[in-house]
């Protein structure tokens, strides 16, 4: 419903950084991709408010997962597991998390070697995409 403020969620410093790498460039590069069809976000809402979420970019059955944030406890969490039904509903063969954190590993994350990943990357780029994926997700 809202990838701005997602995006903007994402990009707020958190009480243990002291920035952000959405630089202004990056936000206009990223709200051009949604524009696109490329970049969508998933929401947590607590009444009209939004609670939490996260965004990323879907090339063909790949997912790659840019940034997430809460405003409430394990409302990213909640958005990631939400994700991972659409994207298996979809046949989405890969999300690409891009970084190791504990934070990831709790949600079941892991590490595969390079390798193995270009593989998977090669294969989930290669898939047509659902032609109704990412529509009236809501």
């Amino acid at each position: 419903r809202d990838f701005a403020a997602v995006i903007e969620g994402c990009r707020a410093p958190r009480d243990d950084e002291a920035g952000t790498w959405i630089t202004d460039d990056m936000l206009v590069a990223y709200s051009n991709l949604h524009a696109g069809g490329y970049a969508h976000s998933i929401e947590c809402w607590s009444g009209d408010r939004l609670v939490g979420g996260l965004y990323g970019v879907a090339i063909g059955r790949l997912f790659c997962g840019e940034s997430m944030f809460s405003r409430e406890r394990d409302a990213s969490k909640v958005a990631f597991v939400y994700l991972c039904r659409l994207l298996e509903a979809w046949n989405y063969t890969l999300i690409d998390c891009q970084l190791p954190t504990a934070h990831l590993a709790t949600l079941g994350a892991r590490e595969v070697n390079r390798e193995d990943f270009e593989a998977q990357l090669e294969h989930a780029v290669s898939c047509a995409p659902r032609a109704d994926a990412w529509r009236a997700t809501q």
